[in-house]
Protein backbone atom coordinates (compact mmCIF):
# COMPACT_ATOMS: atom_id res chain seq x y z
CA UNK A 1 0.00 0.00 0.00
CA UNK A 2 2.85 2.38 0.85
CA UNK A 3 4.48 1.77 -2.54
CA UNK A 4 1.17 2.40 -4.27
CA UNK A 5 0.65 5.58 -2.24
CA UNK A 6 4.15 6.84 -3.12
CA UNK A 7 3.53 6.06 -6.78
CA UNK A 8 0.27 8.01 -6.73
CA UNK A 9 2.04 10.99 -5.12
CA UNK A 10 4.76 10.89 -7.78
CA UNK A 11 2.14 10.79 -10.54
CA UNK A 12 0.21 13.61 -8.88
CA UNK A 13 3.23 15.91 -8.52
CA UNK A 14 4.48 15.05 -11.99
CA UNK A 15 1.10 16.05 -13.41
CA UNK A 16 1.12 19.27 -11.37
CA UNK A 17 4.63 20.19 -12.57
CA UNK A 18 3.72 19.48 -16.20
CA UNK A 19 0.57 21.57 -15.85
CA UNK A 20 2.54 24.44 -14.30
CA UNK A 21 5.11 24.30 -17.10
CA UNK A 22 2.33 24.45 -19.69
CA UNK A 23 0.74 27.42 -17.92
CA UNK A 24 4.11 29.21 -17.70
CA UNK A 25 4.83 28.47 -21.39
CA UNK A 26 1.54 29.96 -22.56
CA UNK A 27 1.85 32.92 -20.18
CA UNK A 28 5.34 33.77 -21.43
CA UNK A 29 4.16 33.25 -25.02
CA UNK A 30 1.18 35.57 -24.47
CA UNK A 31 3.44 38.29 -23.04
CA UNK A 32 5.89 37.96 -25.96
CA UNK A 33 3.10 38.07 -28.53
CA UNK A 34 1.57 41.12 -26.83
CA UNK A 35 4.88 42.98 -27.11
CA UNK A 36 5.25 42.08 -30.79
CA UNK A 37 1.64 43.06 -31.47
CA UNK A 38 2.23 46.65 -30.37
CA UNK A 39 1.81 49.31 -33.03
CA UNK A 40 4.76 51.71 -33.39
CA UNK A 41 3.94 55.38 -32.75
CA UNK A 42 2.95 56.85 -36.10
CA UNK A 43 3.17 53.44 -37.70
CA UNK A 44 0.98 50.45 -38.48
CA UNK A 45 0.75 46.83 -37.32
CA UNK A 46 -2.18 44.92 -38.79
CA UNK A 47 -2.96 41.50 -40.22
CA UNK A 48 -6.06 40.32 -42.05
CA UNK A 49 -7.64 38.03 -44.59
CA UNK A 50 -8.61 39.69 -47.86
CA UNK A 51 -10.64 38.60 -50.86
CA UNK A 52 -8.30 37.63 -53.69
CA UNK A 53 -9.47 36.14 -56.96
CA UNK A 54 -12.27 34.10 -55.38
CA UNK A 55 -10.27 33.05 -52.29
CA UNK A 56 -9.34 34.32 -48.83
CA UNK A 57 -5.65 35.15 -48.53
CA UNK A 58 -3.67 36.45 -45.57
CA UNK A 59 -1.47 39.54 -45.37
CA UNK A 60 0.30 41.44 -42.61
CA UNK A 61 1.25 45.13 -42.67
CA UNK A 62 3.98 46.50 -40.42
CA UNK A 63 5.80 49.81 -40.51
CA UNK A 64 7.16 52.48 -38.21
CA UNK A 65 5.96 55.42 -40.30
CA UNK A 66 2.85 55.28 -42.47
CA UNK A 67 4.36 57.94 -44.74
CA UNK A 68 7.15 55.58 -45.80
CA UNK A 69 7.00 53.83 -49.19
CA UNK A 70 5.29 50.44 -49.23
CA UNK A 71 7.15 47.21 -49.92
CA UNK A 72 5.33 44.00 -50.84
CA UNK A 73 7.40 40.93 -49.95
CA UNK A 74 6.84 37.81 -52.08
CA UNK A 75 8.00 34.55 -50.52
CA UNK A 76 9.52 31.68 -52.44
CA UNK A 77 8.60 28.10 -53.17
CA UNK A 78 6.31 28.27 -54.98
CA UNK A 79 4.09 27.41 -52.04
CA UNK A 80 6.70 27.94 -49.30
CA UNK A 81 5.21 30.66 -47.16
CA UNK A 82 7.45 32.19 -44.51
CA UNK A 83 4.87 33.80 -42.22
CA UNK A 84 5.83 31.40 -39.43
CA UNK A 85 9.15 33.23 -38.99
CA UNK A 86 9.72 36.09 -41.43
CA UNK A 87 8.61 38.87 -39.09
CA UNK A 88 12.04 38.79 -37.38
CA UNK A 89 13.58 39.57 -40.78
CA UNK A 90 11.07 41.90 -42.41
CA UNK A 91 10.70 44.15 -39.37
CA UNK A 92 14.35 45.13 -39.80
CA UNK A 93 13.21 47.06 -42.89
CA UNK A 94 10.22 48.69 -41.19
CA UNK A 95 11.96 51.97 -40.44
CA UNK A 96 12.24 52.78 -44.18
CA UNK A 97 9.34 50.76 -45.61
CA UNK A 98 5.82 49.84 -44.64
CA UNK A 99 6.28 46.11 -45.18
CA UNK A 100 3.44 43.94 -46.46
CA UNK A 101 3.97 40.19 -46.23
CA UNK A 102 1.58 37.90 -48.06
CA UNK A 103 0.93 34.17 -47.82
CA UNK A 104 0.19 33.30 -51.42
CA UNK A 105 -2.78 31.16 -52.34
CA UNK A 106 -3.19 27.84 -50.51
CA UNK A 107 -0.08 27.99 -48.35
CA UNK A 108 0.80 29.26 -44.87
CA UNK A 109 -2.10 31.10 -43.28
CA UNK A 110 -3.81 31.19 -46.69
CA UNK A 111 -3.99 27.39 -46.79
CA UNK A 112 -7.40 25.93 -47.58
CA UNK A 113 -7.69 22.18 -48.12
CA UNK A 114 -10.65 22.81 -50.44
CA UNK A 115 -8.16 24.30 -52.92
CA UNK A 116 -5.91 21.25 -53.03
CA UNK A 117 -7.36 20.12 -56.36
CA UNK A 118 -6.95 23.55 -57.95
CA UNK A 119 -4.76 23.64 -61.06
CA UNK A 120 -2.46 26.62 -60.76
CA UNK A 121 -1.92 28.74 -63.87
CA UNK A 122 0.18 31.76 -64.74
CA UNK A 123 -2.94 33.83 -65.38
CA UNK A 124 -4.43 32.87 -62.01
CA UNK A 125 -1.29 33.77 -60.07
CA UNK A 126 -0.76 37.06 -61.90
CA UNK A 127 -4.37 37.97 -61.14
CA UNK A 128 -3.76 37.10 -57.48
CA UNK A 129 -0.74 39.41 -57.38
CA UNK A 130 -2.57 42.21 -59.15
CA UNK A 131 -5.54 42.04 -56.75
CA UNK A 132 -3.31 41.96 -53.66
CA UNK A 133 -1.41 44.96 -55.01
CA UNK A 134 -4.64 46.87 -55.70
CA UNK A 135 -5.94 46.13 -52.21
CA UNK A 136 -2.72 47.27 -50.53
CA UNK A 137 -2.53 50.49 -52.57
CA UNK A 138 -6.14 51.33 -51.78
CA UNK A 139 -5.91 50.34 -48.11
CA UNK A 140 -2.76 52.39 -47.51
CA UNK A 141 -3.75 55.25 -49.86
CA UNK A 142 -0.65 54.87 -52.03
CA UNK A 143 -0.20 55.22 -55.79
CA UNK A 144 2.57 52.65 -56.20
CA UNK A 145 4.60 50.15 -54.22
CA UNK A 146 7.96 48.34 -54.34
CA UNK A 147 8.09 44.59 -54.93
CA UNK A 148 10.72 42.45 -53.21
CA UNK A 149 10.68 38.80 -54.29
CA UNK A 150 12.87 35.92 -53.07
CA UNK A 151 13.48 32.84 -55.24
CA UNK A 152 10.12 31.91 -56.81
CA UNK A 153 8.95 35.29 -55.53
CA UNK A 154 11.63 36.98 -57.66
CA UNK A 155 10.40 35.56 -60.96
CA UNK A 156 6.79 36.04 -59.84
CA UNK A 157 7.42 39.65 -58.85
CA UNK A 158 9.32 40.42 -62.04
CA UNK A 159 6.38 39.16 -64.09
CA UNK A 160 3.98 41.31 -62.07
CA UNK A 161 6.11 44.41 -62.63
CA UNK A 162 6.41 43.66 -66.34
CA UNK A 163 2.66 43.00 -66.72
CA UNK A 164 1.34 45.86 -64.55
CA UNK A 165 4.09 48.52 -64.41
CA UNK A 166 1.59 51.23 -63.48
CA UNK A 167 1.30 49.77 -59.95
CA UNK A 168 5.00 49.60 -59.08
CA UNK A 169 7.81 52.06 -58.43
CA UNK A 170 10.66 49.60 -58.05
CA UNK A 171 11.57 45.89 -58.35
CA UNK A 172 14.01 44.08 -56.06
CA UNK A 173 14.83 40.45 -56.79
CA UNK A 174 16.89 38.26 -54.48
CA UNK A 175 17.93 34.71 -55.20
CA UNK A 176 16.81 35.78 -58.66
CA UNK A 177 15.27 33.02 -60.78
CA UNK A 178 15.36 33.69 -64.53
CA UNK A 179 14.22 30.48 -66.22
CA UNK A 180 13.33 27.25 -64.42
CA UNK A 181 14.63 24.87 -67.12
CA UNK A 182 17.88 26.75 -67.71
CA UNK A 183 18.35 26.97 -63.94
CA UNK A 184 18.20 23.20 -63.45
CA UNK A 185 20.42 22.54 -66.48
CA UNK A 186 23.00 24.99 -65.10
CA UNK A 187 22.87 23.25 -61.73
CA UNK A 188 23.62 19.88 -63.31
CA UNK A 189 26.66 21.36 -65.07
CA UNK A 190 27.98 22.80 -61.80
CA UNK A 191 27.29 19.56 -59.93
CA UNK A 192 29.40 17.62 -62.45
CA UNK A 193 32.34 19.84 -61.53
CA UNK A 194 31.85 19.30 -57.80
CA UNK A 195 31.50 15.52 -58.13
CA UNK A 196 34.66 14.84 -60.13
CA UNK A 197 36.51 11.90 -58.59
CA UNK A 198 33.48 10.70 -56.63
CA UNK A 199 31.74 7.94 -58.57
CA UNK A 200 28.82 7.73 -56.14
CA UNK A 201 28.04 11.43 -56.48
CA UNK A 202 28.59 11.38 -60.25
CA UNK A 203 25.98 8.64 -60.46
CA UNK A 204 23.62 10.83 -58.45
CA UNK A 205 24.28 13.83 -60.72
CA UNK A 206 23.43 11.67 -63.73
CA UNK A 207 20.00 11.02 -62.20
CA UNK A 208 19.10 14.71 -62.31
CA UNK A 209 16.41 15.44 -64.89
CA UNK A 210 16.52 19.20 -65.64
CA UNK A 211 14.37 18.71 -68.71
CA UNK A 212 11.62 17.15 -66.59
CA UNK A 213 11.77 18.46 -63.03
CA UNK A 214 9.79 16.63 -60.37
CA UNK A 215 9.99 15.80 -56.66
CA UNK A 216 12.71 13.19 -57.27
CA UNK A 217 14.86 15.69 -59.19
CA UNK A 218 14.63 18.24 -56.38
CA UNK A 219 15.36 15.61 -53.75
CA UNK A 220 18.57 14.63 -55.57
CA UNK A 221 19.47 18.28 -56.07
CA UNK A 222 19.09 19.01 -52.35
CA UNK A 223 21.26 16.00 -51.44
CA UNK A 224 24.02 17.21 -53.77
CA UNK A 225 23.88 20.77 -52.44
CA UNK A 226 24.04 19.51 -48.85
CA UNK A 227 27.04 17.35 -49.74
CA UNK A 228 29.07 20.24 -51.14
CA UNK A 229 27.94 23.01 -48.78
CA UNK A 230 25.64 24.93 -51.12
CA UNK A 231 22.31 24.12 -49.47
CA UNK A 232 19.96 26.95 -48.63
CA UNK A 233 20.90 27.16 -44.94
CA UNK A 234 24.58 26.22 -45.26
CA UNK A 235 25.42 29.42 -43.39
CA UNK A 236 22.83 28.83 -40.69
CA UNK A 237 20.42 31.51 -39.48
CA UNK A 238 21.32 34.67 -37.59
CA UNK A 239 18.27 34.46 -35.37
CA UNK A 240 17.07 31.82 -32.90
CA UNK A 241 14.38 29.64 -34.44
CA UNK A 242 12.64 28.38 -31.28
CA UNK A 243 11.79 31.76 -29.70
CA UNK A 244 10.92 33.12 -33.15
CA UNK A 245 8.33 30.38 -33.55
CA UNK A 246 7.08 30.55 -29.96
CA UNK A 247 6.54 34.31 -29.98
CA UNK A 248 5.19 34.58 -33.53
CA UNK A 249 2.53 37.31 -33.19
CA UNK A 250 0.44 35.96 -36.08
CA UNK A 251 0.13 32.25 -35.30
CA UNK A 252 -2.36 30.57 -33.00
CA UNK A 253 -2.17 26.89 -32.04
CA UNK A 254 -4.80 26.20 -34.72
CA UNK A 255 -2.65 28.01 -37.28
CA UNK A 256 0.30 25.80 -36.41
CA UNK A 257 -1.80 22.65 -36.74
CA UNK A 258 -3.00 23.82 -40.17
CA UNK A 259 0.54 24.82 -41.20
CA UNK A 260 2.07 21.47 -40.23
CA UNK A 261 -0.73 19.50 -41.87
CA UNK A 262 -0.86 21.41 -45.15
CA UNK A 263 -0.87 19.49 -48.42
CA UNK A 264 1.28 21.32 -50.97
CA UNK A 265 0.94 18.76 -53.77
CA UNK A 266 -0.76 21.30 -56.05
CA UNK A 267 2.48 23.29 -56.02
CA UNK A 268 4.55 20.23 -56.93
CA UNK A 269 2.23 19.74 -59.89
CA UNK A 270 2.69 23.40 -60.78
CA UNK A 271 6.50 23.23 -60.68
CA UNK A 272 6.41 20.40 -63.23
CA UNK A 273 4.02 22.23 -65.54
CA UNK A 274 4.27 24.48 -68.58
CA UNK A 275 2.47 27.14 -66.54
CA UNK A 276 5.50 27.44 -64.26
CA UNK A 277 7.87 27.48 -67.23
CA UNK A 278 5.78 30.32 -68.73
CA UNK A 279 7.10 32.66 -66.03
CA UNK A 280 10.53 32.57 -67.75
CA UNK A 281 12.21 35.98 -67.98
CA UNK A 282 14.72 35.08 -70.71
CA UNK A 283 13.16 37.26 -73.38
CA UNK A 284 11.63 39.83 -71.03
CA UNK A 285 14.27 42.51 -70.67
CA UNK A 286 12.52 45.88 -70.75
CA UNK A 287 11.42 47.24 -67.38
CA UNK A 288 9.67 50.54 -66.83
CA UNK A 289 10.84 50.72 -63.20
CA UNK A 290 14.25 50.53 -61.48
CA UNK A 291 15.61 46.99 -61.30
CA UNK A 292 17.68 45.79 -58.32
CA UNK A 293 19.15 42.37 -57.58
CA UNK A 294 20.61 41.02 -54.34
CA UNK A 295 22.22 37.60 -54.81
CA UNK A 296 24.60 35.31 -52.97
CA UNK A 297 27.85 34.29 -54.64
CA UNK A 298 27.30 30.66 -53.61
CA UNK A 299 23.67 30.41 -54.68
CA UNK A 300 23.07 27.46 -56.96
CA UNK A 301 19.47 26.89 -55.87
CA UNK A 302 18.72 29.76 -58.23
CA UNK A 303 21.94 30.11 -60.19
CA UNK A 304 23.52 33.47 -59.41
CA UNK A 305 25.57 33.35 -62.64
CA UNK A 306 22.39 33.19 -64.73
CA UNK A 307 20.97 36.04 -62.65
CA UNK A 308 24.05 38.14 -63.41
CA UNK A 309 23.83 37.39 -67.13
CA UNK A 310 20.17 38.41 -67.11
CA UNK A 311 20.87 41.56 -65.11
CA UNK A 312 23.49 42.65 -67.66
CA UNK A 313 20.87 42.43 -70.44
CA UNK A 314 18.06 44.20 -68.56
CA UNK A 315 16.94 47.62 -69.78
CA UNK A 316 15.56 49.75 -66.95
CA UNK A 317 15.49 53.43 -65.90
CA UNK A 318 18.07 52.45 -63.28
CA UNK A 319 19.61 49.15 -62.21
CA UNK A 320 22.03 47.93 -59.57
CA UNK A 321 23.38 44.53 -58.53
CA UNK A 322 24.43 43.62 -54.99
CA UNK A 323 26.45 40.44 -54.35
CA UNK A 324 26.53 39.07 -50.80
CA UNK A 325 29.77 37.19 -50.29
CA UNK A 326 29.81 33.57 -49.11
CA UNK A 327 26.00 33.44 -49.17
CA UNK A 328 23.83 30.66 -50.54
CA UNK A 329 20.11 30.80 -51.27
CA UNK A 330 19.12 31.51 -47.66
CA UNK A 331 20.78 34.91 -47.57
CA UNK A 332 17.81 36.64 -45.93
CA UNK A 333 17.99 34.30 -42.95
CA UNK A 334 21.76 33.75 -42.84
CA UNK A 335 22.62 37.46 -42.89
CA UNK A 336 19.41 39.35 -42.27
CA UNK A 337 21.38 42.33 -40.94
CA UNK A 338 23.52 42.55 -44.08
CA UNK A 339 20.46 42.12 -46.26
CA UNK A 340 18.67 44.87 -44.34
CA UNK A 341 21.61 47.21 -44.86
CA UNK A 342 21.35 46.70 -48.62
CA UNK A 343 17.59 47.39 -48.55
CA UNK A 344 18.29 50.60 -46.66
CA UNK A 345 20.77 51.58 -49.40
CA UNK A 346 18.14 50.89 -52.05
CA UNK A 347 15.52 52.91 -50.16
CA UNK A 348 17.95 55.81 -49.90
CA UNK A 349 18.87 55.56 -53.60
CA UNK A 350 15.21 55.61 -54.60
CA UNK A 351 14.52 58.54 -52.30
CA UNK A 352 17.39 60.51 -53.84
CA UNK A 353 16.27 59.59 -57.35
CA UNK A 354 12.91 61.12 -56.51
Amino acid sequence: MKKKSRLLRVIKWTAIIILLLIVIFFLVRAIGKAVLNKTPDGGINESMYIDVNGTKQWISIYGEDKDNPVLLYLHGGPGSSTSHLDYVITRKWADVYTVVTWDQRNCGKSYDKDQNDTTLTKEMLLTDGKEVTEFVLNYLSKDKLTVLGHSWGSIYGANLVLEYPEYYDCFIGTGQLVDCLDNEAAFKQEAYKWAQGDEEMLDMVNKLTPENVDAKHYSIKNTIMNKYGYDMMANGADYSLIPTVIFNPYYSVADWVRFLGADNSCYMDFISSKEFAAFSLKDKLDYQVPFYNINGDKDYQTNYKLAQEYFDKVNAPYKQMFIMENMTHGLLESDSEGFSEILHQIAETERERG
